[in-house]
């Protein structure tokens, strides 16, 4: 169905708003876009209320002053929440004219997920019939969330299942090869095969990730991904000088470069953080506290330049030759102060004059005081970092019952 090429007008909600045909297509709003590819009038009544063909003019009953934020959002490339309206309804307006919840700012992004948290309800956009120009794309799409997404469909809920079984058994042999009864050599050929096909899983995952990702510069960037290539990669440096320098040289009897690499597997259970809620939201909360992590570690820093500084001067400075040689310098008595603000205790150091003990009563204390500052910011940030997760889990769940049903 062909459109004039003179303005195009959207009636919403009795407020008109004009565009030039040519623009109307080029906008984000996937509604829009849409209108133009309707082959009759029965298809495009289904996307808007009503047509004037005279005129030129579509009928929307929708809020206009929402659209009309919509609309800035097109202009500037920003989304905020309408004043005085309820977020749950304007979101409902985003869904409908072929917005996520992504697009909106971050600060609003969280006060709507608090709202579907609250509420227990939750809004799916609607599905779109892809044409043939996008049936490629949409592949790649698919292919990219079946990896990245563990929880958008079936088929990606065994791929996670699959490398969640490969973590776990190559932590396992990493774990099992520390022992005297693994240092055989049967023992250490099997070792390397299973080894070989983890790190062979590992590194064909990571490689269709970054061949069907969006954005290849981003996803270099992400750090779980880092992660993965500083998982994957010691196994293939110690490959290559084991080639090069043969089983038994010198540089492998030393081996102190061979097992440190062997040993940054263990970065593989940070995978783990890309299938558990709890892990994503321990990163996630880390991230956004990044401020209040930094406040603390001066709160403790501070305290610790203070107290070991009188402890070491009670305990050891006012009597060189028969004070407490364990407070002997300052650098020593941090670990006691940081062993006693964190009311651990080791006990293997500890003041013996009565003014350090008063002193270590004062650090103790204090320690309890200091670390309490910041962690109701965080545990505050955790809870929302969690419900934030759970309502995006929702979401995909309900996809995937949809696409099973």
């Amino acid at each position: 169905m062909k459109f004039d090429s003179r303005l195009c007008t959207l009636n919403v909600g009795g407020r008109r708003f004009s565009f030039p045909a040519e623009l109307m297509k080029r906008l984000p709003l996937s509604r829009l876009s849409r209108l133009h590819r309707c082959g009759s009038e029965r298809e495009l009544l289904e996307l808007c209320d009503d047509y004037d063909r005279d005129r030129n003019e579509f009928f929307f009953d929708r809020h206009s002053e929402a659209f009309s934020f919509i609309m800035l959002y097109v202009q500037h490339g920003t989304l905020r929440f309408v004043p005085q309206m309820c977020e749950l309804s304007f979101y409902n307006e985003m869904l409908y004219w072929g917005l996520e919840s992504s697009d909106l700012q971050t600060c609003c992004q969280r006060r709507l997920d608090d709202r579907l948290s609250d509420c227990f309800v939750h809004f799916f956009p609607e599905e779109e019939q892809q044409g043939q120009e996008e049936t490629h794309n949409h592949w790649l799409e698919t292919l990219r969330r079946t990896f990245e997404e563990p929880t958008s469909s079936l088929l990606a809920q065994v791929l996670a299942s699959v490398s969640v079984l490969f973590v776990v058994i190559s932590i396992g042999m990493l774990c099992a090869s520390t022992l005297p009864d693994w240092k055989a050599a049967e023992t250490l050929d099997q070792h390397r095969i299973i080894e070989a096909v983890c790190i062979g899983w590992f590194t064909a995952e990571c490689v269709v990730r970054f061949l069907v990702s969006q954005d290849k510069c981003e996803f270099v960037r992400r750090p779980l991904n880092i992660i993965d290539l500083l998982a994957i990669m010691p196994y293939y440096i110690s490959v290559a000088m084991t080639m090069l320098t043969g089983e038994n040289s010198q540089l492998q009897r030393a081996g102190v470069m061979l097992r440190v690499l062997r040993m940054m597997r263990i970065f593989w259970v940070i995978k783990l953080a890309r299938h558990f809620l709890g892990l994503q939201t321990l990163g996630l909360t880390l991230r956004r506290c990044y401020r209040e992590m930094v406040m603390l570690l001066v709160f403790i820093c501070v305290a610790m330049a203070i107290f070991s500084a009188l402890a070491q001067l009670l305990e050891h400075g006012l009597d060189l030759e028969g004070g407490n040689q364990d407070y002997a310098s300052i650098p020593a008595a941090c670990w006691w102060v940081i062993i006693s603000m964190t009311t651990v205790g080791y006990g293997d150091m500890y003041p013996v004059t009565v003014a350090g003990r008063v002193l270590g009563g004062l650090c103790v204390v204090s320690g309890i005081v200091l670390l309490a500052l910041p962690i109701t910011f965080i545990y505050h940030s955790f809870v929302q970092c969690y419900h934030e997760l759970k309502v995006r889990t929702a979401r995909c769940n309900h996809r995937l019952s949809a696409e099973l049903n």
